[in-house]
């Protein structure tokens, strides 16, 4: 019937998430030792924090700087787990 709403199927596919993620601006308030970006990812089956400064090399080349923190389960992020 034209007036039923349609069904939507939901995805069950599973997706490997291993060397993956993702970075997010940072609101580095007022403290510039903040990194510009951070985020989660998955390597050996282990969730780490990520963190990123967007920084200038000598000669004028402009990188990001990545580090990398196991994440620990109690810790309390705005980042959403994926």
């Amino acid at each position: 019937m034209p007036n039923e709403p349609a069904q939507v199927q939901e995805n069950s596919q599973q997706y490997d998430n291993e060397l993956r993620g993702a970075l997010f601006r940072n609101d580095k308030g007022d403290n510039p030792k903040r990194p510009d970006y951070r985020g989660r990812c998955m390597i050996g089956g282990k969730q780490f924090r990520m963190s990123g400064w967007l920084k200038t090399s000598h000669n004028g080349d402009r990188y990001m700087s990545i580090a990398f923190a196991e994440h620990t389960p109690n810790e309390v992020t705005k980042e959403e787990t994926f």
